[in-house]
């Protein structure tokens, strides 16, 4: 692409929108040949980038452009049926103004447009899609991104996110299009009151919550639920659905960080709303300080993750990692079914490649089945629909990613904040009742079955330069590492080519000697590489100081090749 000539076209075609005219106007030279460079790519994740005027960022044009690519795709595709599809969004910049701006390039090609009234979160969406019999469904979300971004999910009629080919297919449409020409539209009003465009009625979120709270594996088991439990919804979408639930549920001592309390896609007080990081979760802790709090719960801006931390003993708060929460609540749920006699035939758990092996020895012990799919949480989805197909979906216990992200049931095809969010603290207060907190459970089970060290490691490259240093990055990686942090490699599996039936995905792991692995996988949705190092079989020291010598190796060479912008 032409970069300068594009920009001069959005310089002619976009300036009867004076803010965005006013942004072209001030872009340095840079800073245009970032805008405009490339196309933002839709893929599986469907959009993400930086909110701002260009074809590279996130607005209404490149908005409305990847909405009529869908809007061809469910044309192409679905001739015979009456279209829909829902749409959602969270507390993000814009994306109140993009969901609109989705629902009225759908209402313009034909397709009615179910949205919600209010921000919801990723899973009601998910839900909402099945539940009205949409053909498709859009998130406007970038997750836990930071401020500046956001994005645009694209869903299938399973309520599903798309499947590569889906992707592919959409993305082909979009690619066709030229940005200004070629996009259907209507005034929002207008649709609005022909029934092109329609709210999403709250009988829709009542029927998710009520699935939500069949979740619990108390089957009527009475626990003592009076702990105080501290939640964040870091100016998210998640206040409404997971205080309700909670409350519903008996959760009485709940506490709100009121500085997060509200939506707020500037996230003043928490420049990286990813309850994975400690950084998000540091004014929960000080609200659990304060107010004496057993739990700390947080959810990201689209509640479909939950990062949590627990008082120990000694009155101090411990953060568990997305594999430790996942082992916990995997564990608990199996025991709950196995001592209330609710564990079905054949049990399955699904996890995807980089969550811990630790999860696949604890199904061992239950009786459950693994099935290991590549990341994203599309693919456990996937794996509940083809159960269902089966008649076979009962099977389906638990799946869970490593980056906090957690379902339970099948009313769902995406991980679930609101589900998860009730079952950690059901959880919690069951292991209470026992004189246990969620640290000295996990511990139980590190005797069980030794310890396992899983960690994470993200690298962010930034700008065309960036996306030129994350290819020459995975390149290297190809190439014969004969060792990893002085431990011989064994074996080198790239999922490019396609493995045990797997998709074809841009994604290496690295097996070493002493119960070793290290994967890395470039985000589908951030200009990231993703070092995931796995340890087991040895002691916690021993562990950790392993695992600083492989992070270091790493490092190191990506050094020699290219490092990035920044290290996260």
């Amino acid at each position: 692409m032409d970069y300068r000539k594009e920009y001069l076209r959005w310089c002619e075609k976009a300036s009867a929108d004076a803010d965005m005219a006013e942004e072209l106007n001030n872009l340095k030279e840079e800073e245009i040949q970032d805008a405009f460079f490339s196309h933002l790519t839709f893929g599986t994740g469907g959009l993400r980038g930086i909110i701002g005027a260009g074809t590279n960022r996130m607005n209404q044009y490149t908005v409305a452009m990847a909405s009529q690519g869908l809007a061809n795709y469910v044309i192409k595709n679905f001739p015979d049926n009456k279209s829909s599809i829902a749409i959602s969004y969270d507390s993000r910049i814009k994306s109140s103004t993009f969901s609109k701006t989705a629902a009225c390039v759908f209402a313009a090609n034909g397709i009615k447009a179910f949205l919600f009234p209010q921000l919801m979160p990723t899973p009601c969406l998910s839900f909402a899609i099945r539940y009205l019999g949409c053909l498709a469904g859009v998130m406007i979300t970038a997750s836990h991104n930071p401020s500046a971004y956001n994005g645009y999910k694209a869903y299938d009629a399973d309520g599903c996110q798309i499947t590569s080919k889906a992707a592919a297919d959409i993305s082909a449409e979009i690619t066709g299009l030229d940005i200004f020409a070629d996009i259907k539209t209507i005034e929002f009003a207008k649709a609005l009151e022909k029934g092109a465009i329609q709210y999403i009625s709250d009988a829709v979120c009542e029927a998710f919550f009520q699935e939500v709270k069949k979740q619990s594996v108390l089957f009527g088991e009475k626990i003592n639920k009076d702990q105080t439990i501290i939640y964040s919804p870091l100016n998210g979408a998640g206040l409404m659905p997971v205080t309700r639930t909670l409350g519903e549920m008996g959760y009485r001592r709940l506490i709100t960080v009121k500085e997060q309390e509200h939506p707020d896609g500037n996230f003043p007080t928490c420049p990286y709303p990813n309850p994975e990081i400690r950084d998000a979760m540091v004014l929960g802790i000080e609200y659990a300080r304060k107010f004496n709090g057993d739990l700390l719960i947080a959810t990201d801006p689209d509640c479909d993750r939950v990062g949590i931390g627990v008082r120990d003993h000694s009155g101090e708060y411990t953060l568990l990692s997305g594999n430790e929460t996942g082992i916990l609540l995997f564990d608990y749920i199996c025991r709950q079914r196995v001592t209330h006699n609710r564990m079905p035939s054949d049990p399955i758990m699904i996890k995807s490649i980089v969550t811990t092996e630790l999860a696949e020895k604890i199904a061992d012990n239950y009786g459950v089945k693994t099935i290991n799919v590549l990341t994203g949480f599309k693919y456990i989805g996937e794996q509940i629909r083809l159960l269902e197909e089966k008649n076979e979906g009962e099977r389906y216990i638990f799946g869970f990613e490593e980056s906090c992200g957690y379902l339970s049931g099948s009313y769902v095809r995406d991980k679930d904040g609101v589900g998860a969010a009730l079952l950690i603290c059901e959880m919690f207060s069951y292991y209470a009742a026992q004189e246990k907190n969620l640290l000295d459970k996990r511990n139980e089970l590190y005797e069980q079955y030794g310890y396992y060290l899983d960690t994470l490691h993200s690298y962010t490259f930034e700008g065309f330069s960036g996306f030129l240093k994350m290819q020459s990055v995975m390149n290297f990686f190809r190439g014969n590492i004969p060792s990893v942090g002085g431990i011989r490699v064994k074996r080198c599996l790239d999922y490019s080519v396609g493995l045990w039936g797997l998709p074809s995905a841009n994604v290496l792991k690295f097996q070493l000697e002493n119960n070793c692995s290290v994967v890395l996988r470039p985000s589908g949705t951030e200009p990231k590489i993703k070092i995931y190092i796995g340890i087991s079989g040895m002691d916690r020291e021993r562990a950790r100081a392993l695992e600083g010598d492989i992070t270091k190796d790493i490092e190191k060479m990506m050094q020699s090749n290219s490092m990035p912008n920044k290290l996260i």
